[in-house]
């Protein structure tokens, strides 16, 4: 039996999950129209280099356009019955690379994303990811959702992990410009070449992989239809053999900038 103040500590987990568990089913609306991403494009070209380094003093300086492009996310939350899935998923990923922006403008300076967020009482939940911070269609929302509970478990698509960006500079790097419906299969594809073949993330050589430790967190995603190397040789320059021994890389948190 585990000693009192970790059974604490176990059932607030169970409980913050059940609470989690029992929210509303997650944020959509009726009727809306798929929101143009043009404000958040020339947002990411003005203050986004194209190594994605995040120039957030600049962000700061037009906070105004910024908060123009979330009320417009906010208000427009998809109708799943109607908006295409790339729609859908377009406006998914800039959500998620927008509100964390927002995240960082409204807390800046700071020198990681995760210093943000509520202080819980309770260490392992001191969450930034669980921070409702923002509303989707009138609903509460975090970035956690947006990435597991939408994401990863509406869009069979593992090239999300190489799109969405935590503001961190292990992440794969934010894109310069808005993630669009009509292009939005070569975008991915862009983004994952480059997350993949980026010698600083991932150090590649037939025999050896280190890798970002995004592909030990979320593994599964990416070998629902074979290995880890048969995902990874789709885009490396590098031909991997099958046999190749796999470590991963320590992930720098501090921020993109």
């Amino acid at each position: 039996m585990a000693p009192p103040s970790l059974m604490r500590i176990l059932y607030f987990i169970l409980m913050f999950g059940l609470f989690l568990g029992c929210k509303n089913v997650t944020p959509g609306m009726a009727g809306t129209k798929a929101p143009s991403h043009q404000i958040w494009d020339g947002l990411l070209r003005k203050h986004v280099s194209s190594d994605g380094k995040v120039n957030y003093k600049g962000f700061i300086q037009d906070r105004a356009e910024l908060e123009k492009y979330l009320d417009l996310l906010s208000q427009n939350a998809p109708d799943r019955k109607n908006w295409s899935k790339n729609q859908q998923l377009a406006y998914w990923i800039n959500a998620y690379n927008a509100f964390t922006l927002k995240l960082i403008v409204d807390n800046y300076p700071t020198k990681s994303i995760r210093d943000l967020g509520p202080k819980l009482k309770i260490p392992l939940l001191n969450d930034v990811w669980h921070y409702e911070f923002f509303q989707i269609g009138g609903q509460k929302s975090s970035l956690d959702e947006i990435e597991h509970s939408i994401l990863r478990k509406e869009f069979d698509e593992p090239r999300i992990h190489f799109a969405i960006n935590c503001a961190s500079v292990s992440c794969p790097p934010l894109l310069n410009e808005a993630f669009v419906p009509e292009k939005l299969e070569s975008q991915l594809d862009r983004v994952a070449r480059a997350f993949i073949n980026d010698p600083i993330r991932n150090k590649i050589s037939p025999e050896n992989l280190n890798l970002s430790s995004i592909f030990s967190w979320f593994k599964g995603d990416f070998t629902k239809k074979g290995s880890l190397v048969d995902f990874l040789n789709q885009y490396s320059k590098v031909k991997i053999l099958a046999s190749a021994d796999i470590s991963y890389l320590d992930y720098n948190w501090d921020l993109n900038e």
